[in-house]
């Protein structure tokens, strides 16, 4: 048997599916990394994304045996996070809208004022801060792409919309975070 490292997503997948349900492990553990850190973009609460990956894993290996191999595993797992995160933030609408109130973010200022970082951190802090104020229809594909270094036809796939919509709102997203990062950098 080839080690699992040496399998592509999809030959991994079939020897899933038709010999060693066990494998699956390594299919969790290739994606694990970079899909929490796509739902953090979406619910931002480590513990959330956690509850999102779970979910996401377990509807992964149930719908295993439907997945077209012929298509890219990394799509089809992206798009099953994606959903999953959505439907968290449907069910926790509420709370999460409470923490974007004026009074969460002064709390979370002044937490920040005490905290002392360095400039690189200070960047990476501010480039996220930035990320969450767009709106989801921006930050999602501008993620997938620059961060998750998604091809716009897997980009495509996994939000189910049109190459040219996806091209569109990548630029939009970007000149909305370039005026975004303008504004809180300018002088009062």
């Amino acid at each position: 048997m080839h080690d699992p490292g040496d399998l592509s997503d999809e030959q991994l997948v079939e020897k899933v599916r038709d010999e060693n349900h066990g494998l699956y492990r390594h299919i969790v553990e290739r994606y694990e990394q970079k899909l929490r850190r796509y739902a953090m973009t979406f619910v931002h609460d480590t513990e959330v994304a956690d509850d999102v990956l779970q979910n996401a894993f377990m509807k992964a290996y149930i719908n295993l045996w439907g997945f077209n191999t012929k298509k890219k595993f990394s799509s089809w797992i992206y798009r099953i996070v994606h959903n999953e995160a959505i439907n968290e933030i449907k069910k926790r609408k509420k709370e999460l809208y409470l923490e974007d109130t004026p009074e969460a973010e002064m709390v979370e200022s002044t937490e920040d004022g005490a905290d002392v970082t360095t400039d690189g951190n200070r960047t990476k802090e501010m480039l996220e801060q930035s990320l969450e104020r767009l709106p989801l229809m921006y930050r999602e594909p501008l993620v997938l792409y620059y961060l998750e270094e998604r091809s716009y036809q897997e980009i495509v796939d996994i939000l189910h919309m049109p190459v040219g919509t996806v091209g569109t709102r990548i630029r939009r997203g970007l000149a909305l975070l370039k005026k975004i990062v303008e504004d809180h950098h300018s002088p009062l």
